[in-house]
C-alpha cells in the first residue's frame, strides 16, 4: 500500500489550501484513512478522520474549517482546509489502515503546510 499527499504550500492567514493523498494497493474500499499533523517539538495530531462509510471526526481546532472526504473510485482522499491560521502549519500526513483495526500502518510521506 502507498500513499502520496500533496497540495502543500505557503499561505497567508485566511486563505484555503486543499491536500490531496494518492493510495495505492488497497484490494478494497473497506479501509478508513484519516490526515495527521506534526509540527517541530509536538507529537502527530489527529486533524481529520473519515470511515468507509465517509462518517468523518474532526479535532476541535478544524472542527468548521476543515472538510475530509474521499473518492474511491479515483482512490484519493481530501481536505479542504478553509480559514487557515497560522496554528494550521505543520507537515500533514495521510495514513490508511483497515477499520477493524485501530492502528494506521499505512502513511504517507508528509507535505508541508505554511501559514503566515
Amino acid at each position: 500500500v502507498q500513499l502520496v499527499e500533496s497540495g502543500g504550500g505557503s499561505v497567508r492567514a485566511g486563505t484555503s489550501l486543499t491536500l490531496t493523498c494518492v493510495t495505492s494497493g488497497y484490494t478494497d474500499d473497506g479501509h478508513c484513512m484519516g490526515w495527521f499533523r506534526q509540527v517541530p517539538g509536538k507529537q502527530r495530531e489527529k486533524v481529520a478522520l473519515i470511515g468507509s462509510d465517509r462518517a468523518t471526526h474532526y479535532s476541535q481546532s478544524v472542527k468548521g474549517r476543515f472538510t475530509i472526504s474521499r473518492d474511491n473510485a479515483k482512490d484519493t482522499l481530501y481536505l479542504q482546509m478553509n480559514s487557515l491560521k497560522p496554528e494550521d502549519s505543520g507537515i500533514y500526513y495521510c495514513a490508511a489502515r483497515p477499520c477493524t483495526n485501530g492502528r494506521y500502518p499505512y502513511w504517507g510521506q508528509g507535505t508541508q503546510v505554511t501559514v503566515s
